[in-house]
């Protein structure tokens, strides 16, 4: 992690390791529990840290980290809306981060602070939409681990009152079917209007189920074929919301495939929108501006660089290189400057953004 403190310092930490480097990573959610119960389970973290450095460094080294770290406890802001929060501690360093992402509680005890390990916490939560087709009504749900909800619901009696809205030349067309078509093309660009709205509110990942003839007309009229993860053909009108939880089940099995899918569509559709930020050296100015929405990385992706002419430049490292401006990772202090801003950050197997020079920023629009 590159630092704010003063050029000497930085000189010291690249030639030497300064152990331990204590990396704490919690969730935490003032508004949500009780102040005494938070302080507690940090305490706890607190002595499960002391523990260990009592066990593998030297006593006053110890001692001047564990003071560091309640210091800090003692001092952290309760009155944040944030929901959870990394500490960093070593005997030359410290800094508090409060994010607005859900972790996994952990700790590190290493050589070094690695962002890359508080973005591995992150709370992977399966939350993905369902939009589901058939002739009798079309309903959103939002699903997740344990729970499958209905957002939105619309009954095919719609179509029987949109007939009055039809034009008088089509209500008095003699074929049934044709008639037919243009209200199952109503009703579904209906749908399609809520689904906007609900996608909106969302940025998950999006399935679509019915059957083939349905299907083949929504995807004819959406506007949002670029957010569906899958189209899911059958005929499920008849399915309960647990029923169609299950058939979701061997869809959303590898949901690592799922997120990488839905990452690179929403990738897709930013570049379409002149709101990305490709490769490291733009995501760098736009980070630095704070005009970023979501960061996408590959996951091994490193980038040792220096400082340009001002704070919105980098170089790529060369020799000889000036230590005062050197970065021993474009990448990881692009991360910590984005999560600092409330930007939430996911990670890519490698060769997924070969497209986007292994890193992209989506901005605000």
């Amino acid at each position: 992690m590159h630092t704010n403190s003063d050029p000497e310092i930085n000189e010291l930490v690249d030639v030497i390791h300064y152990r331990p480097a204590v990396s704490i990573i919690m969730p935490f959610e003032p508004k949500m529990g009780l102040k005494a119960e938070l302080t507690h389970l940090l305490k706890l973290a607190a002595d499960k840290v002391g523990y260990e450095l009592m066990d593998k460094y030297p006593y006053d080294t110890c001692i001047m980290v564990i003071q560091k770290i309640n210091t800090i406890i003692k001092n952290l802001n309760f009155n944040t809306h944030k929901k959870s929060i990394a500490i960093f501690v070593s005997p030359i360093f410290e800094k508090v981060l409060y994010l607005d992402i859900p972790v996994e509680e952990k700790i590190i005890i290493d050589e070094s602070f690695e962002i890359r390990d508080l973005v591995y916490c992150k709370k992977q939560l399966h939350k993905y939409l369902v939009l589901m087709l058939s002739s009798k009504g079309n309903s959103i749900f939002l699903g997740n681990s344990s729970s499958f909800i209905t957002l939105v619901s619309n009954s095919a009696a719609w179509v029987n009152s949109a007939k009055n809205n039809l034009p008088e030349k089509v209500a008095n067309f003699s074929d049934a079917a044709e008639q037919k078509e243009i209200l199952m093309d109503k009703f579904l660009q209906h749908t399609d209007n809520s689904l906007a709205l609900v996608l909106k509110a969302y940025h998950l990942p999006l399935f679509v189920l019915g059957t083939a003839r349905i299907l083949g007309h929504f995807k004819k009229l959406t506007k949002h074929n670029s957010a569906v993860i899958e189209y899911i053909h059958g005929n499920y009108e008849e399915a309960s919301s647990q029923e169609l939880k299950q058939i979701l089940l061997p869809h959303i099995k590898d949901w690592k495939k799922v997120i990488q899918k839905d990452l690179l569509n929403r990738l897709d559709e930013a570049a379409g929108k002149k709101k990305l930020a490709i490769g490291i050296k733009d995501v760098w100015r736009e980070a630095v501006n704070k005009k970023g929405r979501l960061l996408v990385v590959e996951k091994n992706y490193m980038y040792p660089a220096e400082h340009g002419s001002n704070n919105e430049v980098i170089y790529k490292i060369t020799e000889p290189y000036n230590k005062f401006s050197y970065i021993k990772d474009a990448v990881d202090d692009v991360m910590e400057k984005v999560l600092e801003n409330g930007v939430d950050v996911e990670f890519v197997d490698d060769g997924v953004l070969k497209d986007y020079h292994r890193i992209a920023l989506i901005k605000y629009y």
